[in-house]
């Protein structure tokens, strides 16, 4: 986990596209057409302008060399079969070999390694921390590995391919099937792609007939069970493990803090129960972050599986789209922190990823600029990290049709590409708003305080929560469907969060019950407060009695100081926790985390 206090604020960025000036942009261009950006190009001034926004984790996409449909082979790398790559970069997620570097992202091919760990550095130099993806589920269809150290075998080659599933095979293969996907593949290229016995592909499909919907570029990986009948064969340890704990730990000594896991739910969990203390055991600080999609897992994965961070995309993510685009009630976000309470500062919270539709786009709220109070309930609701897509702070709306990605309303992973709002920001590397739009500096702006806030507040680094909403539910001047409100609070730090996701500006009153003045330490009266990210000042008067009333514009929130915690309320709270007076966590608002 996270070792100093702070909240971690991970900014998300493929090195491939944030920093290519490139402006060409055709659909399914080359790398010569469209360009990459470099490793070198994170100068300490590029490095420096992350840091400022609030960022202090860079999460690095797409470093591990995977297939793609540019020849490197003059450099001894092995050329792949474009039959069954997708785009013309290849997805990131498609490894063709795990000891290696993308080679796009090098400005001296044979040096890549080197100017990877340069850049760990320069990152570290800033004081920031730096994780890259680790793919555990899947390989490309054709792995090997150029540059593998002595001694290490190839995934799959001792496999026995006339097993189907075999407990030391590396994968899964369909028997006497040639691989028939609904694909053509021989479309690309004078040498069609062959593959018998057909492999299961990365998503779960046993079959040699996968449809272009599948993710027929990857092929599964077998970590010992056995989906015939769902049986686990884990003694003595299969080989797909031994190989997959030697490359966690050949990236851990490369100097990087930390691994964004890949669709670990995919893979048994008794791997990583298995594997990540043995990582840890080496590289204490090396952090785990999971990718998950299932609530009930997410303890499993914590726990035993011994993650430090998960995913929370089908709890608080999915609740603020259908709030933003669905018109669901703004009350439901109580039941997001209830679903994560004790686990909640455990939790990646996010508005967008590479996955995910950007939040400006058509498909998601169309406007960037109604991103307020989904941004301050993901960044302020608890102390876990915050995820950032690079863009989403200058409300990138992902509208290219770059190729294979399409008009998707998500910025391509597979495709060489460069994105118009980064472009103007980077500026040739000065980093700068010279080139952006008043709606994007405006916006870029909004997130540097929110993202500031959230480690220069006691109360939101590593304060409580509470909920303001059963007290509110019924309160006039007080729509529970568009307005949501809570207090954060550390020592004599206490903040009252108003949130308007409404299209309408209106006067939101609500009151604040006895026990959240109890709780937070706040004192009661009439007091003069400016709000922390507008800077208007707001007369309130703080009463578990009479509702306190502001004034709120369309898709609005309000971040307001409201108390001081009194030496002898401090002794008085202590005391009551102590002798068991504190209500149950979920009950009256009240979190654990």
């Amino acid at each position: 986990m996270n070792q100093t206090n702070d909240k971690l604020i991970i900014y998300q960025l493929f090195p491939r596209i944030f920093t290519n000036t490139n402006p060409n942009c055709v659909p399914w261009g080359t790398l010569k057409q469209n360009g990459s950006g470099k490793f070198n190009d994170f100068t300490p001034h590029v490095l420096q302008s992350l840091k400022e926004l609030g960022v202090n984790c860079l999460w690095l996409t797409g470093i591990i060399e995977h297939a793609t449909k540019t020849d490197f082979s003059k450099y001894g790398i092995e050329p792949d079969n474009p039959n069954v790559v997708k785009g013309e970069a290849g997805s990131p997620y498609a490894i063709k070999d795990y000891y290696d570097i993308d080679p796009a992202l090098a400005v001296s091919v044979p040096d890549r390694m080197k100017e990877f760990e340069d850049l760990v550095k320069r990152i570290h130099g800033e004081g920031m921390k730096v994780i890259i993806d680790f793919v555990p589920n899947h390989t490309a269809r054709v792995y090997h590995s150029d540059v593998a150290p002595a001694g290490v075998e190839d995934f799959g080659a001792n496999d026995n391919i006339n097993m189907n599933f075999a407990p030391n095979n590396n994968y899964y293969y369909i028997s006497n099937q040639q691989f028939y996907p609904e694909i053509d593949l021989a479309a690309e290229g004078d040498k069609p792609y062959v593959e018998f016995p057909a492999k299961a592909t990365g998503n779960d499909c046993f079959t040699a007939f996968c449809t272009r919907n599948d993710w027929y570029e990857t092929v599964k990986l077998n970590y010992g069970h056995d989906y015939n009948d769902n049986s686990d064969h884990f003694s003595p340890i299969p080989d797909t493990w031994f190989k997959m704990l030697r490359i966690l730990r050949f990236w851990a000594s490369k100097g990087i803090d930390g691994f964004r896991c890949d669709m670990v739910f995919m893979v048994p969990l008794a791997f990583w129960h298995w594997a990540i203390p043995q990582v840890k055991a080496l590289y204490p600080h090396m952090m785990f972050i999971g990718e998950i999609y299932d609530v009930g897992l997410y303890r499993p994965f914590l726990d035993y599986g011994c993650f430090d961070y998960l995913y929370d995309k089908v709890n608080l993510y999915d609740k603020l789209v259908g709030i933003e685009t669905h018109g669901w009630s703004a009350a439901q976000l109580t039941g997001c922190w209830q679903t994560v309470d004790g686990i909640g500062d455990r939790m990646l919270n996010f508005l967008e990823n590479h996955d995910e539709v950007r939040f400006g786009s058509k498909a998601y709220a169309g406007d960037s600029l109604r991103v307020v109070p989904s941004l301050v309930t993901a960044a302020m609701m608890s102390r876990g990290p915050l995820l950032i897509y690079y863009g989403q702070e200058l409300g990138e709306q992902a509208r290219d049709n770059e190729g294979f990605a399409g008009d998707n309303n998500r910025t391509t992973i597979f495709d060489y590409w460069s994105v118009s709002t980064i472009r103007r920001w980077f500026n040739g590397g000065k980093c700068d708003d010279e080139l952006l739009s008043p709606h994007e500096r405006w916006l870029r702006n909004v997130y540097k305080t929110v993202l500031t806030l959230c480690n220069s507040r006691a109360a939101l680094r590593e304060g409580g929560f509470f909920d303001l909403m059963y007290a509110n539910l019924r309160q006039p001047g007080f729509d529970p469907h568009r307005n949501f409100a809570f207090l954060r609070y550390q020592g004599d730090d206490v903040l009252l969060i108003i949130l308007n996701f409404s299209n309408e500006a209106s006067h939101v009153s609500l009151v604040i019950p006895d026990l959240a003045f109890e709780m937070a330490g706040m004192d009661r009266g009439e007091i003069v407060t400016a709000d922390l990210l507008w800077g208007k000042k707001h007369k309130i008067r703080l009463s578990s009695t009479a509702p306190l009333t502001v004034y709120m514009s369309a898709a609005d929130a309000l971040v307001l100081p409201i108390g001081r915690l009194k030496e002898e309320k401090e002794h008085k709270l202590a005391g009551s926790v102590l002798r068991g007076e504190k209500k149950l966590p979920g009950k009256d608002g009240i979190s654990k985390n």
